[in-house]
């Protein structure tokens, strides 16, 4: 049981950390000076779904990371 809950452990964080570097926040050549001329960003597509699994690999992380204390 221990032996599960640390391969899930280790998986869901080496996806999670793939998921971060994935998403783009301001790629643009002008956002590194600060005019990115974007105020309101709304995620779409595939964005939207890369960002939600970003959020349950975080919640299945932290969860196997509590379990894994409590066993």
């Amino acid at each position: 049981m221990e032996n599960t809950i640390d391969i899930i452990n280790i998986v869901s964080a080496i996806l999670m950390i793939l998921g971060i570097l994935l998403q783009t926040r301001g790629a643009s050549l002008g956002a590194g000076a600060g005019a990115s001329g974007e105020l309101f960003i709304t995620r779409r597509g595939l964005e939207k779904n890369l960002y939600d699994t970003t959020i349950v690999l975080a919640v299945i992380f932290v969860g196997t990371l509590i379990a894994g204390c409590v066993v």
